[in-house]
């Protein structure tokens, strides 16, 4: 295993007289060999940089396609030209002990050119090589036997046991902070304990109070049916959400006791009935999670990742017998690991736009892509409709001053008619108050708030009557280096003429809980679902009508006290109190079965 350690870095120091040996040459030359594979390591990791693809020529030969990679010691190998080898020549194939075998490539060098030693003696050699030439070497190895990377875990992710069985054992996956606002994906994992030949069966509901599903619900209904896996194989099923942009700072994933069932060759699923997964919850968005989460592995975790000594470029099945063998397979999918560099940037990125598109997982009507809309509500006994959102408007990596760019076609939900729209100019700034970042918005001309972080801009609104949109312009009063500007939008529509006459307001307008009793043990979770009658879904506040029972959080998950009783949850309309209703918790401890037992 090579050394990462490169640091601390040490140079030369020149000064006048100074004699120079063969040692400060070869410090010199280590100097910048250690500065340009440090740098190598950090920016890109170890991977191919291109090519290096392996193909079967016949049932005994392969072909390794040139290309060139970097190690786990920021060592660039290069493979000049393509290679055609027979397989039994390859260094490793006589030491194989089993049908599958992993091609691998490391780097090599090699002393060249011998030239005459001037001022060596009788101790000394009379010829010394004169250059070190930098290769590569192929070989073969077991694929049992293949030393496994090092994958840094990092605490992006967080994770809960599901359920444990004497042969299966499920967990929920999900990152640990959730941009509010955003998709978002969780995954179940099942994976296989043992060898035994059994299937499995397996449903459950998990309450996700602070998301949206597609469905527009709060509960993701997990059902698997029929799985049959190996030892040690893993089976995944995502479910995607959306985090709601609501003010609360956490919430939690919960499964309640018995909602869960599934049989496993006659056992039993065992199910923790106090399973809660918290999950933060930030006003941000996914590449400044992602980048502050990365940024954040210290120094001695990045040195200990990647720090292999070989490039795995294919694994090879092989049919064998005494006297030959034949190559059956050669699989490169899953086991190359390439590295994403800079210069074919604009070319990965002309690949994606075949497959990416920025979609609401709502199954709400459709929002041009460039805006997100947050609320639609029509106030009680009142004619204003307002509706508000986000749009970006992207303007490139080479924006300058006097620029005019446009957002896409925005619906803003109020349909056909008169709506005055107004955009504000949203951005991050540390406050000094909150000890954090906080987000503001300007309205008007931005630049006359001389802020830091903020991108001088006039905007202008074009409100599209009779198709119920509008696009947004901005032109650009100095030079930016964002790729895209950030805006929140609030339309409002005033009804005039036959429309006042024509207002209906809507009456027996009220809310009611999803389960009005609900019985649970001291100190377990439950989330309070809402239903809406003859009204829109609005913003829900809940509160204990008395001290010491319990807490509620903001986003209605309920945790009952130690104490046995029954005790009453408020449930109101943040912007409308009076539209409330109340839910009840009773509170009681299991009692004990000896059956169980």
């Amino acid at each position: 295993m090579n050394n990462n350690q490169f640091f601390p870095f040490e140079r030369n120091r020149y000064y006048a007289g100074k004699m120079l040996t063969s040692a400060d040459f070869v410090a010199e030359q280590k100097y910048f060999l250690d500065k340009q594979r440090f740098l190598s390591t950090m920016m890109y990791g170890s991977g191919i940089v291109c090519g290096l693809t392996v193909v079967s020529l016949d049932d005994l030969s392969i072909l390794v396609e040139s290309g060139v990679a970097i190690d786990g010691s920021g060592r660039e190998i290069v493979l000049e030209s393509s290679v055609v080898k027979k397989l039994s020549a390859v260094d490793g194939f006589d030491s194989l002990s089993s049908d599958h075998a992993t091609l691998c490539l490391k780097y090599s060098e090699q002393p060249a050119h011998t030239v005459y030693s001037a001022l060596h003696n009788d101790t000394d050699k009379e010829y010394e090589y004169n250059r070190i030439t930098e290769g590569y070497e192929l070989y073969l190895v077991d694929t049992d036997e293949l030393d496994p990377s090092i994958k840094i875990e990092s605490e992006f992710l967080t994770r809960e046991s599901l359920f444990t069985t004497k042969n299966f054992r499920g967990e929920v996956i999900i990152p640990a902070t959730v941009c509010k606002g955003r998709n978002v994906r969780m995954i179940v994992r099942i994976t296989k304990r043992s060898a035994e030949d059994v299937s499995f069966d397996y449903r459950s509901v998990l309450q996700v109070p602070g998301f949206e599903c597609p469905d527009g619900g709060h509960e993701v209904e997990v059902e698997i049916k029929d799985l049959h896996l190996a030892k040690g194989e893993v089976y995944e099923k995502e479910f995607w959400m959306m985090a709601l942009g609501s003010d609360a700072t956490e919430t939690n994933i919960i499964l309640q006791s018995g909602s869960a069932s599934g049989s496993e060759d006659g056992s039993n699923i065992s199910v923790d009935g106090n399973f809660s997964l918290k999950v933060m919850m930030e006003d941000t968005t996914p590449l400044e999670l992602v980048t502050r989460q990365i940024g954040q592995m210290s120094l001695e975790m990045q040195s200990m990742g990647d720090s292999g000594e070989f490039i795995r470029l294919a694994e090879l099945r092989l049919v064998r017998t005494d006297s030959a063998y034949v190559i059956e397979e050669v699989k490169e999918r899953g086991i190359k690991k390439y590295i994403s560099v800079p210069s074919k940037e604009l070319e990965r990125g002309e690949y994606l736009d075949f497959f990416e598109k920025s979609v609401d997982i709502r199954t709400t009507p459709a929002v041009a892509a460039s805006t997100t809309v947050e609320e639609n509500i029509v106030p009680e006994n009142r004619g204003v409709e307002y509706a508000s959102g986000f749009l970006e408007i992207p303007i490139g990596s080479d924006a300058r001053e006097g620029d005019i760019c446009f957002s896409g076609e925005i619906i803003h939900g109020l349909g056909k008619g008169n709506v005055y729209v107004e955009v504000g100019y949203e951005y991050l700034s540390e406050d000094e108050a909150l000890g954090k970042n906080a987000r503001s918005t300007i309205y008007g001309n931005a630049h006359l708030f001389d802020q830091e972080g903020t991108v001088k801009a006039q905007t202008a609104v074009k409100v599209l009557n009779d198709k119920g949109s509008f696009v947004v312009a901005a032109q650009l009063m100095e030079d930016a280096d964002l790729l895209v500007l950030t805006y929140r939008w609030v339309a409002m529509k005033f009804p005039t003429g036959e429309d006042v006459r024509d207002i209906k307001y809507e009456k027996n307008q009220s809310i009611s809980a999803e389960t009005p009793t609900f019985v649970m043990g001291p100190k377990e979770n439950h989330y309070f679902g809402v239903v809406y009658h003859n009204m829109e879904p609005a913003s829900i506040s809940y509160e204990l009508t008395e001290p010491a029972s319990g807490e509620i959080s903001a986003d209605g998950i309920y945790t009952s006290p130690s104490k046995e009783g029954v005790y009453e949850i408020r449930i109101y309309c943040t912007d409308s109190p009076m539209i409330s209703t109340y839910a009840y918790a009773i509170v009681k401890k299991k009692e004990y079965n000896e059956e169980e037992a």
